[in-house]
């Protein structure tokens, strides 16, 4: 039998949680789920994959998405039921990050990442489901400076096709330096720009460079044990789509419209 991608193997099971959590708290019971997801994976009579997809549902405790438990009156197995964390993590299920295969392909129709940036998103996703908070927010942030600089590059490459000196600020070696000077430079020109865009720049842009940058220094310069939330970390990861979407609308503006008028 071939091998199962675990992304593939994760969302299954997730799905099947999702489908019996909507039948009532009565289906949420560890066995019925468990041959629900085998069946659907067709890996019954495997024991390494079945011991991969037990794997993959004790993470899920693990990683507070399960509890076990449905009422006082049953509380332990088999019934188990969802926390707050997998609630919330089912409403988004198709990109939510506890679903890589799936956060990876929204990822992909939304923007175009290059392979760097990408292997620093998949890292995170997979230190995000291991419960490496800190790792995953140093990774996405790492992402994050790779599509500002990307988009830096661009600005350079037009300000100089027109015979112009870049700012100093754009060349410097702190993200933070050269954020604040992408900022200045794009809000020049910001009359330029077609309506939706300038209005996702003005409005999206510095809310999501901040809150992603805060929780990666966060993690790199820690002041207490700890010092990054899941739901901090989640909300980078949930963030980080509409921020590499909105950086690659904005230098594909810039790559179209601004040689030799700038």
């Amino acid at each position: 039998m071939a091998a199962i991608n675990g992304s593939r193997m994760r969302r299954v099971l997730l799905e099947v949680i999702d489908e019996y959590n909507q039948r009532g708290s009565g289906y949420m019971q560890s066995r019925s789920i468990l041959e629900e997801a085998a069946r659907r994976l067709k890996i019954r009579g495997n024991p390494e994959l079945e011991q991969a997809l037990l794997t993959f549902w004790y993470d899920l405790f693990r990683e507070g998405l399960l509890a076990w438990g449905y009422n006082l009156s049953n509380p332990e197995p088999p019934f188990c039921h969802l926390t707050e964390h997998g609630r919330r993590t089912l409403q988004a299920l198709s990109r939510d990050p506890a679903n890589p295969e799936g956060y990876l392909a929204y990822l992909k129709e939304s923007s175009s990442l290059d392979p760097v940036a990408r292997s620093y998103v998949k890292e995170a996703l997979r230190a995000y489901n291991t419960g490496c908070f800190k790792s995953a927010a140093v990774m996405i942030g790492a992402a994050v400076e790779r599509i500002v600089l990307d988009l830096r590059d661009a600005l350079v490459e037009c300000i100089q096709a027109s015979g112009r000196s870049p700012s100093k600020k754009l060349k410097d070696w702190k993200i933070k330096t050269v954020l604040d000077a992408i900022r200045r430079e794009l809000e020049d020109h910001k009359s330029d720009m077609p309506k939706s865009l300038a209005e996702d720049f003005e409005a999206y842009w510095p809310a999501f460079t901040q809150q992603i940058r805060a929780v990666r220094n966060e993690a790199g310069h820690p002041s207490s044990i700890e010092p990054i939330t899941l739901e901090a970390v989640h909300a980078s990861l949930l963030i980080f789509p509409e921020l590499a979407k909105l950086a690659f609308a904005l230098k594909s503006w810039i790559l179209e419209t601004w040689s030799g008028k700038v």
